[in-house]
């Protein structure tokens, strides 16, 4: 029997918990940037849809991923709103579906279309309700606006085994404070790729990344 998403996102998010936000990114360049970050160790990319032609992107990153790592990285769309776009996401190969807001809609429609779903959310009220519809893991967002403080209260009472991201201001100097105060991963946007760099450039700040995560777990950097 196949593996499940939910089995293969957990093997990706274990191997690397960090997600590529690749805000921004041109279909001509996506084939680049996401060899470089595979070959960092990244095994989650978003492309978020206010991006230039997102569908095309994630097309050519999920066939790049499929040739190049199997089912150990997983591609997806961010800033997804709408059940429709959650269906062309599915059409497009994406397998990730992250959304910067809590909507029970878009979180069944990502689940019935066999994906995983990533919802933001902010407040606790907002956490329980995307676990309730059926989200995978959660985004908290944006992270600048909260602390490592408000991040230690919310693991307190969230379920355990729902990874929680900290997204938004993310550099490899704050993570040690966020990991300390319970995120078990985090979402990587600016700090790693704009508009206008090269692939090369893109590499260079995921293997600082992904040193910095594995230096916080060991049991990434043994994958």
């Amino acid at each position: 029997m196949s593996e499940t998403i939910e089995t293969l996102f957990g093997a990706a998010f274990a191997a690397c918990p960090l997600l590529a936000v690749l805000r921004g990114i041109r279909p001509e360049d996506a084939e680049a940037v996401g060899e470089a970050l595979i070959a960092a160790g990244m095994t989650l990319l978003e492309v978020p849809l206010n991006s230039p032609e997102p569908y095309e992107s994630i097309a050519r990153l999920s066939a790049l991923a499929a040739r190049l790592a199997g089912d150990t990285v997983l591609v997806g769309a961010g800033t997804v709103l709408t059940t429709e776009e959650v269906e062309r996401v599915a059409a497009a190969g994406g397998r990730l579906v992250v959304s910067p807001a809590t909507d029970p809609e878009v979180i069944a429609a990502t689940k019935a279309a066999g994906m995983i779903s990533g919802p933001g959310f902010f407040t606790p009220s907002e956490a329980f309700a995307a676990i309730r519809a059926g989200a995978d893991v959660l985004k908290f967002f944006p992270a600048e606006a909260g602390s490592p403080v408000v991040m230690k209260a919310l693991k307190t009472v969230l379920p355990r085994h729902v990874p929680v991201l900290a997204v938004g201001g993310i550099s490899p100097q704050v993570m040690p404070a966020w990991h300390a105060a319970g995120a078990d991963g985090f979402g990587l946007g600016a700090g790693l790729f704009k508009p206008g760099m090269s692939a090369g450039e893109c590499g260079a700040m995921a293997e600082r990344y992904v040193a910095a995560v594995r230096a916080l777990t060991p049991s990434a950097a043994t994958q």
